[in-house]
């Protein structure tokens, strides 16, 4: 399945192109994957440190980056203030680059009309404000704190040299039965599927299809035919023990052997 989670990884676009929110965007170099072999990932881990498995191998196969650092924690006074995910050095332009990487799954809320706040988490326990926020005012800042900078030095590298990007890519889901929802400045080509309620799915348009409901290591990769598909009733079963624990699973509907949907269903 690694050979998936990347081929899905490069295939989701970035939240936002250039710089936004003040923000650089870490532009992911052109890949051909033909003469990639990936090693295998751990699939205990959290979705966010698969991707950073991901990244990394992606990055080491590439000629126009070399990874010089990685997740390096950063403590002071033996409490961890937080981790730095990469430092890369740019071949091209022969300088160093601070990327922190992140992945995400968004719902867009139709009740939140500012774009940047709109975009939640499907169990609600997260969004892309706090999110780039946290990146501006904690994780960038923290390179240059007395703590950071002393670590970098450790590894000979100068902190007032770097430049801060940030890898953002996300898959967004659209409220299920209403017009497109306006994202502003934000990359339309992120929106790939819809979010619906429980109930939703006893409408005709869903009794008769077939469902697979993915294991986390698999929402970043694109649905295909051979894959254990479900009736309806059996998915409802599936669907209902995961909302009874408060969560959001996604799932993807066949329309065809070529044609899938992907949708998240809200316990709130």
């Amino acid at each position: 399945m690694i050979k998936a989670q990347c081929t899905g990884f490069i295939n989701t676009p970035p939240l936002w192109e250039n710089k936004q929110f003040d923000v650089q965007q870490f532009e992911f170099p052109t890949l051909e994957l033909h003469t990639f072999y990936p090693k295998a990932i751990p699939q205990n881990l959290r979705l966010g440190h698969q991707m950073e498995y991901v990244f990394k191998q992606l990055i080491e196969y590439s000629e126009a980056y070399e990874i010089v650092l990685y997740n390096l924690q950063i403590n002071q006074a033996e409490k961890t203030l937080g981790e730095i995910d990469f430092i890369l050095k740019d071949k091209t332009k022969d300088k160093l680059i601070h990327v922190e990487l992140t992945y995400k799954f968004y719902i867009i809320d139709p009740e939140i009309p500012d774009p940047i706040r709109s975009l939640i988490g499907p169990n609600r326990r997260d969004s892309f404000f706090e999110k780039i926020e946290k990146i501006k005012n904690r994780q960038f800042p923290l390179l240059h704190s007395e703590a950071g900078a002393k670590a970098l030095h450790d590894n000979n590298i100068d902190h007032s040299k770097l430049e801060h990007h940030c890898c953002f890519k996300a898959q967004l889901f659209q409220p299920f039965g209403k017009s497109p929802i306006d994202i502003g400045t934000l990359n339309k080509d992120c929106v790939v599927g819809y979010w619906l309620r429980f109930d939703d799915l006893n409408k005709p348009a869903f009794v008769n299809a077939t469902f697979y409901m993915p294991t986390k290591s698999e929402w970043g990769i694109e649905p295909t035919d051979q894959l254990p598909w479900k009736s309806h009733k059996e998915t409802m079963v599936d669907i209902s023990e995961q909302l009874k624990q408060k969560r959001a699973p996604m799932i993807w509907l066949k329309k065809s052997n070529s044609d899938f949907e992907k949708l998240f269903v809200v316990w709130w």
